[in-house]
Order: C-alpha cells, then sequence, then structure tokens
C-alpha cells in the first residue's frame, strides 16, 4: 500500500501525511517544517491541541479543524467540527467520528471531541483520536488505521486489538505510546495481538 509511505509518526500522537497537500494531525513539538495545508485537531488536552505547534504550521492558507472548544481558540481559516460532520478540503474529504473513553474520565462523550477519517485518492485513513474501544467503531469502514495503544487514558494495546478487528483494515499504525505514557512494547504487543497487518513507524521529526 502506497500510501503508508505518506504517513509519517511524529511521536506520541504527532502525524503527518504528505501528498499533494500536507496534512497534521495533533501536531506537537514539531519542527515547524514542512508548512501545514491542513491541521486537524482531536481535542483539547496540550498533547494534542498545541497553540504553538499550529501556530509554526500555519501559512496563509492552512485551514484548521477540529473541536469547537479548540477551533475557538485559534487563528485563520478555522472549520469547528462536530461528530458525524464532513468538510472537504482540497480534494481531501475529512469525516469527524466520536472519540471517548466511557469507563474513565479523561475524554467524556459530552465534549464530543474527535477522531477522523481522511479519504485521499480512494484511501481510507481512520484517525481514532484519544478513545476506548466503542461501540461507534462497528461503522468505520477504513483502509488504514492509526491508534492509540497506550492505555492510561485510552486503549491499550488488547482493546485496540480488538478494534481493529472489528474494522478490518488493510493495515494498523499504533500511536500513543512512548511519550507521557505508554512505552514501545504496548506497540509491539498489539502487534502480537492485533488480527490486521501492523507497522510499527519510527519516529520521525
Amino acid at each position: 500500500m502506497k500510501m503508508i509511505e505518506k504517513i509519517f509518526w511524529l511521536g506520541h500522537s504527532s502525524i503527518r501525511i504528505e501528498g499533494e497537500q500536507i496534512i497534521y494531525i495533533d501536531p506537537w513539538k514539531v519542527t515547524g517544517e514542512p508548512k501545514a495545508d491542513l491541521i486537524l485537531v482531536s481535542h483539547g488536552h496540550h498533547d494534542h491541541f498545541s497553540r504553538k505547534d499550529i501556530e509554526k504550521l500555519q501559512k496563509e492558507k492552512t485551514v484548521v479543524a477540529g473541536p469547537a472548544d479548540c477551533a475557538a481558540q485559534i487563528k485563520g481559516d478555522v472549520r469547528a467540527m462536530l461528530p458525524g460532520e464532513t468538510i472537504i478540503v482540497g480534494d481531501i474529504k475529512i469525516e469527524a467520528v466520536p472519540a471517548y473513553t466511557p469507563q474513565k474520565p479523561f475524554h467524556p462523550q459530552a465534549n464530543q471531541w474527535l477522531g477522523f477519517i481522511l479519504d485521499l485518492d480512494g484511501t481510507r485513513i481512520y484517525y481514532a483520536g484519544d478513545t476506548d474501544f466503542i461501540p461507534e467503531m462497528k461503522d468505520i469502514r477504513a483502509d488504514i488505521v492509526i491508534i492509540p495503544v497506550g492505555g492510561t487514558y485510552t486503549m491499550s494495546a488488547e482493546e485496540a486489538a480488538r478494534a481493529v478487528e472489528l474494522i478490518q483494515p488493510q493495515l494498523a499504525i499504533p500511536i500513543h505510546c512512548g511519550d507521557i505514557v505508554g512505552v514501545m512494547d504496548d506497540a509491539r504487543r498489539f502487534k502480537k495481538l492485533a488480527k490486521v497487518p501492523v507497522e510499527i513507524k519510527p519516529v520521525t521529526k
């Protein structure tokens, strides 16, 4: 799958996708290059919503999309999204989907924080956001799943393996480990447990 070569893990939960447009998801501790055409923010915690990092990446026409509580704090071309809403930026279709932790207090469903499904050249990429294994995942259709595995605040490796077994992507990429919470052994355990192909991406800066 050629799309995997365009996906870069920047550490923790930060992702960059390089194609005709440069996309960042939850940029945190980034270098500031390359600049972004599109920035997606999943929720308001500091390690996902960093105004400093967003400002590093913004250029005049950068679009930033995320939940309303984050969008209200950003200047520029900003799109507030709710779960279930879809926007199109250039040739990229972005669907916001629920992300929450019903058994933990850290990400209440009432906050309407987000995961995203991006449609890029016919490949559907699901960025799960900070979430547990939730019922809405039964409706997710994706070729590539980018999923938290570090436990404590989100899914454990075991829960993430259940999620990808339900979604049945062509490929899964573990994140939310190796910084703040979770260790790389969580990613390796997820790879052993998952019944779909898994690629553990090296951290890129």
